[in-house]
């Protein structure tokens, strides 16, 4: 889901400050895990979120404890900029196109749940308001809600919203010893979280623990902690004995459990499962990074992977809604001919978002910086906001109180 902007070279650590077309790969891996769940053919693809969160964990960290490195600060305006340029234009627009085609086409039902949920997307609190609601994560699929699958870039959001404050405060506090305090943080940060997964668990209903931020965090925690120098050191040693089999031998592992994790029928991920797939995935993001020449590291390199992971945020944003309005009953067919319809749409949105939003924006528009970028990000936010006052939505469904005797 996201694609951290490159630095310059600080330390000559292998892999660090280069592009690593591996973490490109594992993209991939995440977004076609997410696709083959929500067509029913991998029950364990929503783990890829979970890979998404420690990529992003390990990557904004990278960035920031090289650019704290080098400067001895961090500069929050420049980071948060980055951010909104390379995540809110694709967000917006998948968010005002599907909007308008669900006003104009869905049934009732859709048009007010999208109306209603669209305001706390664009407020990155969609999770928070989605467990307010009390909506069933694992009984969404199919139901009238188009943007239920951006709580986890609302969690990704309020990560990006903190971490970074937290990190810069660090920083301030000298550089001798950030990187040790990163590790010792992000550890006992991500040791909380996954006891407050299990304190607060329903084992009936688990919806609350895996969209919570609080519950969530460790994901990103554990990713973020591998970037820090002391665990990077502990990676070296390993890659130095054991080049090429610790990364295939948790590649498998975390194949296995995609392969056997049944959402609420595998009640061990929230009692430490989904923090072991999180430790290890990111375990795997180091040793990629570390040794980039190893056959696990070249496999994810694979060119279609690398492009796959390149579109993935787009492909992310853009999936769930496909799936939703292009259903079984409005094609007339289902099974592989609708498998495949979606995701060749989904993929096609996908790029034209990535090619003609994205990039356009983040690396040519001249516009989308300084003062006159503060004033394109007021003027996308506001007219999101004038989006879901604009478009009226349908009355609450009537009830046929004549009816109700008869149904005893």
């Amino acid at each position: 889901m996201t694609n951290i902007d490159q630095a310059p070279v600080v330390r000559a650590d292998a892999g660090r400050g280069t592009h690593v077309p591996a973490l490109d790969g594992l993209r991939g891996i995440a977004i076609l895990g997410v696709l083959l769940f929500h067509t029913d053919l991998l029950p364990g693809g929503f783990l890829g979120v979970d890979l998404f969160f420690t990529l992003s964990g390990y990557l904004i960290t990278d960035l920031i404890l090289r650019e704290a490195e080098a400067t001895g600060t961090v500069s929050l305006t420049a980071f948060w900029g980055r951010r909104i340029r390379r995540l809110l234009p694709a967000l917006a627009a998948m968010l005002a196109v599907v909007t308008v085609v669900v006003w104009l086409a869905a049934s009732p039902d859709v048009v007010r749940t999208t109306l209603g949920d669209g305001p706390w997307v664009q407020l990155n609190l969609v999770n928070w308001h989605l467990i307010a609601e009390s909506s069933g994560y694992w009984d969404r699929f199919g139901s009238a809600r188009v943007f239920e699958h951006l709580w986890s870039i609302a969690v990704e959001e309020q990560f990006y919203l903190v971490w970074p404050v937290l990190l810069s405060i660090l920083a301030l506090a000298g550089r001798r010893l950030l990187h040790r305090r990163v590790a010792v943080i992000t550890l006992a940060a991500s040791v909380v979280s996954l006891v407050l997964m299990i304190t607060l668990l329903t084992p009936s209903d688990p919806t609350r623990v895996y969209t919570g931020t609080d519950t969530r965090a460790f994901s990103l925690l554990l990713g973020a902690m591998v970037a820090s120098g002391p665990v990077r050191d502990v990676l070296a040693r390993l890659t130095a004995r054991a080049t090429g089999v610790v990364p295939a031998f948790l590649a498998a592992g975390i194949g296995v459990l995609w392969w056997f994790a049944d959402g609420v029928g595998s009640p061990w991920l929230f009692t430490g499962g989904l923090f072991a797939h999180s430790l290890a995935a990111a375990v795997l993001i180091g040793l990629c990074v570390r040794a980039p020449g190893t056959v696990p590291a070249r496999i994810l390199a694979w060119r279609p992977l690398r492009w796959m992971g390149l579109i993935s945020y787009s492909l992310y944003l853009w999936h769930w809604p496909v799936f939703v309005l292009v259903s079984a009953q409005w094609t007339g067919t289902g099974g592989w001919p609708r498998t495949v319809l979606v995701c060749v749409l989904s993929i096609g949105l996908a790029a034209l978002s990535k090619y003609a939003v994205e990039d356009s924006i983040r690396f040519r528009a001249k516009w989308a910086r300084g003062r006159s970028g503060v004033l394109a990000f007021a003027a996308f936010m506001v007219a999101l906001a004038l989006l879901w006052l604009a478009l009226p939505a349908p009355g609450p469904p009537g009830i046929d109180i004549t009816r109700l005797g008869s149904a005893r």
